[in-house]
Formats: C-alpha cells, sequence, structure tokens
C-alpha cells in the first residue's frame, strides 16, 4: 500500500510538471515565454479568459508594481506612451486592466501596449499633480477625457469694485480678486456667507441695484454701510471688509461680540423680529466655528506649508506662495526649487520666478480639489507664524512632520 501510495504522488507530480511544460511551450511560440519565472509572472495576473491579450513583458512589468500611490504608463511597441493614470495603490489598480470584466477601454489599451512603466509618489495627491502634467507633456492616445477632481467652492472677494462683496463662487481663478476655500459642500459656503452679511456691514446688493444710488432696508437694520448713497466711506468699508476677512481666516471672537451687541440693542428698542433673527445668526455661527476656510488667508496670497500624510511610509511637503506651488522633491520640478524658494521667502529675497503661470493655477486647483476630501491627511504650517525657518522646522519637529 505504501509504494502504491509513493507511485501515486509521483505520478501527481509528474503529470503537474508535464502541465506546466506544455503550458511554457505553449506560450513560447504565442508570448516568447521562455522560463517558469515568466510564467510566474503570468499567473500573477488576474484569472483571464486564455492569454491571447496578454505579452510576456506587460506580465514582467505588472509583477513589479508596488501597493504603493503612483503614476502609471501603458507603452507600445515603439515605446511610445498610449495611456497615462494615477494609483492610489498600483498594483490594484493595474490589475483591473487585465480583468475579464474590464471595460472596453481598457481592454483596447491592454491590446495595444507590449510594456508598462510607473512613477512611484509619496501620496495619491502628487500622484494627481503628476498625471495631469505627464498627460499634458506627452498627449496620449488612450488619454481623451478631461479629468475632472471634484467639486469645490470658494467665497470670492471681487477687489475691481471700489466697494467689494463677497460672493460665492465655484472656482478660482488668478484674475485679481482674493478667493478663501476651499469647502467641499455649497450649504457650508451659503451658511458662512449668511453669517458674513448678518454680522458685517457690507452691500449685498447687485451691481445694477447699487449703480440707481437709493438707500435699501439693509442700511436700516444696520447690515449695510450704504456706499450706495455716501461713496466717502471707503476707509470705514474697508475696515469693514477686514474684520470679515478676519471671521473667514478663523478668528471668530470679533463677529461672536457684534451679533450679542446688537442682539441685546435690539431687545432695548424692543425691535424682537430683528432681535430673534440675530439669536439666529449668533447660533449659525457657533455651528461653524470649526468650518470656516480651510486655508486661513486668501488662496492667491496665501504662503502656507501643508504636510501630507496619506501614506504609511512617506510624506509630501507641498508649498504655496502668493499664486504659486512648489513639492518637495517633486520629479516634474527643477531639483532644489522647493529649498529654495522657502530659504529665500524667510531671507527676503525677491524671486525671478514670483509670477504665477498657468501651470500654477492648473496645480492650485488640484490640489485644492483634493484637500477638499482629505483634511484629516493634511497639517498646515502658515509661515508668517514663524520668524525664521529654524522656528518653522523646529515646529514641524515637535509635531512629528
Amino acid at each position: 500500500i505504501k509504494h502504491v501510495g509513493v507511485h501515486r504522488a509521483l505520478g501527481d507530480a509528474t503529470a503537474t510538471a508535464l502541465a506546466l511544460v506544455k503550458m511554457i511551450e505553449e506560450l513560447q511560440e504565442s508570448h516568447h515565454v521562455e522560463n517558469l519565472n515568466d510564467l510566474l509572472n503570468f499567473t500573477a495576473l488576474p484569472p483571464q479568459r486564455g492569454y491571447k491579450m496578454l505579452k510576456k513583458k506587460i506580465a514582467a512589468d505588472y509583477a513589479s508594481l508596488p501597493d504603493h500611490p503612483g503614476v502609471y504608463f501603458f507603452k507600445d511597441a515603439k515605446d511610445k506612451v498610449v495611456y497615462v493614470g494615477k494609483a492610489k495603490s498600483l498594483k490594484t489598480r493595474v490589475k483591473n486592466y487585465f480583468s475579464s470584466t474590464a471595460i472596453v477601454k481598457a481592454k483596447r489599451i491592454v491590446r495595444t501596449a507590449t510594456g508598462l512603466d510607473y512613477l512611484e509618489t509619496n501620496s495619491e495627491l502628487t500622484a494627481l499633480l503628476t498625471e495631469s502634467e505627464m498627460i499634458k507633456k506627452l498627449n496620449p492616445r488612450f488619454n481623451t477625457m478631461l479629468k475632472k477632481y471634484g467639486s469645490s467652492y470658494f467665497l470670492k472677494v471681487d477687489k475691481e469694485l471700489p466697494f467689494p462683496k463677497v460672493a460665492l463662487a465655484t472656482r478660482f481663478d488668478f484674475d485679481g480678486n482674493d478667493y478663501f476655500g476651499p469647502f467641499s459642500r455649497r450649504d457650508t459656503v451659503n451658511e458662512i456667507k449668511e453669517i458674513i452679511d448678518r454680522s458685517f456691514q457690507l452691500r449685498e446688493c447687485n451691481e445694477k441695484e447699487f449703480a440707481k444710488g437709493k438707500k435699501c432696508y439693509l442700511a436700516d437694520i444696520d447690515r449695510c454701510l450704504a456706499p450706495c448713497i455716501n461713496k466717502k466711506i471707503i476707509k470705514e468699508y474697508s475696515a469693514e471688509m477686514e474684520n470679515a476677512y478676519d471671521f473667514i481666516e478663523g478668528k471668530n471672537d470679533d463677529a461672536l461680540k457684534r451679533l450679542l451687541e446688537r442682539m441685546k440693542r435690539f431687545s432695548e428698542q424692543q425691535r424682537f423680529e430683528e432681535a430673534a433673527v440675530t439669536r439666529d445668526t449668533v447660533n449659525l455661527l457657533l455651528s461653524q466655528i470649526k468650518r470656516v476656510s480651510f486655508i486661513a488667508e486668501p488662496i492667491n496670497l496665501a504662503n502656507v506649508m501643508f504636510v501630507v500624510s496619506d501614506y504609511a511610509r512617506k510624506k509630501d511637503y507641498i508649498l504655496m506662495l502668493e499664486g504659486k506651488l512648489y513639492i518637495k522633491n517633486y520629479g516634474l520640478d527643477e531639483k532644489d526649487l522647493f529649498d529654495t524658494v522657502l530659504e529665500d521667502y524667510y531671507a527676503g529675497t525677491i524671486p525671478l520666478y514670483k509670477t504665477a503661470e498657468e501651470k500654477d493655477l492648473d496645480r492650485i486647483k488640484i490640489v485644492l480639489a483634493w484637500l477638499s476630501n482629505n483634511m484629516e491627511k493634511v497639517q498646515s504650517y502658515y509661515l508668517r507664524s514663524y520668524r525664521t525657518l529654524d522656528e518653522l522646522y523646529l515646529k514641524m519637529s515637535e509635531d512629528k512632520y
């Protein structure tokens, strides 16, 4: 019985070995599989309906992909990139292309491609930025649709007007105006704007109404300084706008104090309806105290460093300086540029590369959209809060960043 069992085991092992040899022989002819290692690369791929759409190099390239954030590139026989994509996990994302249930476009990409390459990044955010810039640079055949990175909302202060007002905006631009944000929900922006309208005496009317030069009821209930009938109050209006800026940047005490004083005054004057409205605004303010702008400075003027902890092993350091954006150790930027501009800031040097460009606008839009949905992964350091670069680094080391 023992001998029979041994013979059966040997027979099974022999059959398995012969099956492997036969499989390698079949793949050798169609896909140049030459050894067991090549075969193992194929078996690492998801189950297929045969191997017709797979090539030896793609299988080997796929086997080398890490389980980290990054950008992947499908290449054709001439080594030209035909598709660029980003991934929170390169291994997991690219695996989907080889599934029998993959979408038609993914199957076309794999049929066309003969190789696969990748760039590893520290976070999903830098993967997004790299993908966007590589698509513009390489113009791959299969990247035909513009990427959308989610909706963001902003508070816009139109500085082109002699008496600016605060409004909701769905986009950020370098147009000379100040933008606060980003906010991930429209309701949040509307609620904060409502607090601003009720707490500060800024105009709310449109340009057509303002041009009529007639005072409206908002001036009668202390909600507007009425610049429509008094164009000489530019200084007072500017001071009121500065108070609104302080509130948007997170300084809530002044707004709360003003509202409480107004509510008390209305009550003493027996203007109970207006007192009730002010009371509701106080309650709204208290509920929104921790939901003000993510960046506590106008985006176009902000000097802030973000530390992104999206992946356990590594961090990204992103510097926003008055409309320009720099990333530490970013492969698509000039080497050491991040450190240079940070040193220049604290040295008081006027940089020659200060003017924001279209590339900076695109980068900031991507960064803001990602930050608004991943706030828990980001630590912010406002450069104005630290007198020297050493002081900034000391604070970051204390925070273990």
